[in-house]
Order: C-alpha cells, then sequence, then structure tokens
C-alpha cells in the first residue's frame, strides 16, 4: 500500500506580502494564524525562516511557539535558510549568526532539518574550493545533530553548489548521516538539470523534495525569477509529472514541500495562500496516480 502524500507549506507559500530579500522577511500573519491555517488545510508540516523566526520567538517565546506547533500537529517544521557557510570574512560572519540562531531555533521547535545552500552571491561567486566545503559542511552537520536536527543542502542553479553531481561530492567527502540533498523543481528546470540525471542519485541522498512551478522565459535575472514569479504546480511550464516520476524512480518516499514565491500570490489572503497551494499541488498527485 503506497503511503499517503504528505504536504508542507514552506514558508513562503504561507507567509503573505513579503518576499525573500525584501524590505522585509517577516510574515504579516501570525505565528498561530499560520499554523493553524495550516492544519485546517491539510499540511503536515510548516517552514519559517530567520527573520520571522527572531520576531516571532521575542514576541511569544520558543516555548508558546513548540506548544502551537504540537496543538497543531505539525510533523516536519523547516527552518531557514544558512547560506555561505564555508566562505570567511564578513560573509562567513553573517551566515555564523543566522546559523547559530536556526540551529537553537531547530532545537527549540524539534525541527525536522535545516535548510542551507552555497555561496549565492548576485554579483559573482568566489571558486571554493570543494576540500574546504566539505569540512566545513562535516562540522555543520555535527552541530546541528548536537542541537538533535538535520541538514537539507538545497541545489540552487545562481548558486556555487548548483549540481546533484557536487552535492553528492559534499555529502560523501562529509559522510554526515543527518545530511541529504533537496531537490527543487524550479531549481532543477532552471538548472537544465533533467530527470535521468536525478534518476542517477541514490536514493539515501535525496532527504527533501519541493515542488512548485515556472512561466516559460526567465525574467530578468535567475533569482529575481525565483521570487517574483514562480507559478502554482500544474500552472507553469514546468514537467511537474516527470520530475515526481523521477524521484519516486529513485525512491523517495518521504513528505514535499511547497514554495511559492511569487507577486501574484503574495497578495492573496491567509487562507487563499494555504489552499491553492495545497488544491493545486495534490491534484498533481492525483494525475499521478
Amino acid at each position: 500500500m503506497e503511503r499517503p502524500v504528505e504536504l508542507v507549506a514552506s514558508y513562503w507559500s504561507m507567509a503573505g506580502d513579503c518576499y525573500s530579500s525584501g524590505p522585509t522577511e517577516i510574515s504579516p500573519f501570525s505565528f498561530r494564524d499560520r499554523v493553524e491555517m495550516a492544519r485546517k488545510v491539510g499540511y503536515r508540516g510548516i517552514g519559517f525562516v530567520h527573520a520571522d523566526l527572531t520576531a516571532v520567538s521575542v514576541e511569544i517565546g520558543f516555548p508558546t511557539m513548540k506548544q502551537i506547533l504540537d496543538d497543531n500537529d505539525m510533523k516536519y517544521v523547516e527552518v531557514e535558510i544558512v547560506a555561505d557557510w564555508f566562505t570567511d570574512g564578513d560573509k562567513r560572519k553573517r551566515s555564523d549568526a543566522i546559523r547559530a540562531d536556526l540551529l537553537r531555533a531547530a532545537e527549540k521547535l524539534g525541527a525536522w532539518h535545516v535548510k542551507v545552500c552555497g555561496d549565492i552571491d548576485r554579483e559573482g561567486s568566489v571558486e571554493w574550493p570543494m576540500d574546504k566545503m566539505i569540512e566545513d559542511f562535516r562540522v555543520l552537520c555535527d552541530e546541528a545533530a548536537d542541537a538533535g536536527t538535520r541538514i537539507a543542502l538545497e541545489l540552487m542553479p545562481f548558486s556555487n553548489i548548483k549540481t546533484p553531481e557536487q552535492g553528492l561530492e559534499i555529502l560523501r567527502g562529509a559522510g554526515a548521516r543527518n545530511a541529504g540533498i533537496m531537490l527543487d523543481i524550479w531549481h532543477m528546470g532552471r538548472g537544465n538539470i533533467d530527470n535521468d540525471r536525478i534518476r542517477c542519485m541514490p536514493k539515501e541522498a535525496v532527504t527533501w523534495v519541493e515542488l512548485d512551478d515556472a512561466r516559460p522565459e526567465v525574467e530578468g535575472t535567475l533569482y529575481n525569477d525565483t521570487i517574483h514569479n514562480r507559478e502554482l504546480p500544474g500552472e507553469g511550464s514546468l514537467d511537474v509529472q516527470g520530475f515526481l516520476k523521477a524521484v519516486r524512480d529513485v525512491g523517495y518516499e518521504g513528505p514535499y514541500g511547497v514554495e511559492i514565491l511569487s507577486r501574484a500570490h503574495r497578495r492573496r489572503s491567509l487562507e487563499e495562500q494555504a489552499r491553492s497551494v495545497y488544491d493545486t499541488t495534490m491534484k498533481q498527485f492525483e494525475i499521478l496516480g
């Protein structure tokens, strides 16, 4: 018997009128309202970003946040995102501060994982040595283990860690048991990673999958496109069915995050956001059968 599909509302899918790198990344919707809406619609988990976590923890505290999550049966809690964990200078100082906050939040909230990515400096990334990234990733995973959580390494076409092959090299080199690669269909599609390359990945390496969709053409930079122009699953140009078949062929059986960042979506009400994302995503699984 197939396992039922479990959906997780990634932060931006239910965050309201805010966006990554915008004037604010703090949701105008209350923490309680978001979590209760997630349960009402049918999600099994929910995500949060650093700025929002910081603001809410100051307002109501981690114990109250954890109680709200538990009361609403949120099985999967995601916190994000740590970039630049292998860099140096001011960039590394900023990264380390966010990392410390997110690991603390993960421990207090019982987070399923902490999402991390590479260097997304849009002025042009430095070619960081692979051996340095591997060693720093090993340390990061050890710290996550101490906090009782996992690390999900997200591949992004506008970062220096963009391909399955790079991700696997880091995972294997670090040898961490509490880490894996996160595959987002948008990043795979825009990064020209075809489904056959996904199928070549070992089952144990893929620990998280995210769904969304994209317009036929990139508008502006890749980064601009990803934060303003995503579409609901099945309403864009990406091969959602092919991607789902590929991750199933790998043997993935975990939950699916859904991450929608778009100008149109963030103007919807909280319930409209939650339901539109849930309904369009579940429809893709109904089509898949």
